[in-house]
């Protein structure tokens, strides 16, 4: 369970790195709109991405 729970989070990481590696200022725009929103539409962001990722692990469980 840890290696798997390790691997998760590599993957993550490799996921998430690829938007600055690629187009830095995308990603610098991206951020600069983030810091204009309300806590509440973060946590909203937040909050649908959660559901998202647990509606994809239930989808794909084996």
């Amino acid at each position: 369970m840890g290696k798997i729970l390790l691997m998760a989070f590599a993957l993550v990481l490799v996921i998430e790195g690829i938007l600055p590696f690629l187009v830095p200022g995308l990603w610098r725009e991206t951020f600069r709109r983030l810091i204009e929103m309300s806590d509440g539409q973060i946590r909203f962001i937040g909050l649908t991405s959660m559901l998202a990722g647990l509606l994809l692990l239930y989808l794909v469980r084996p």
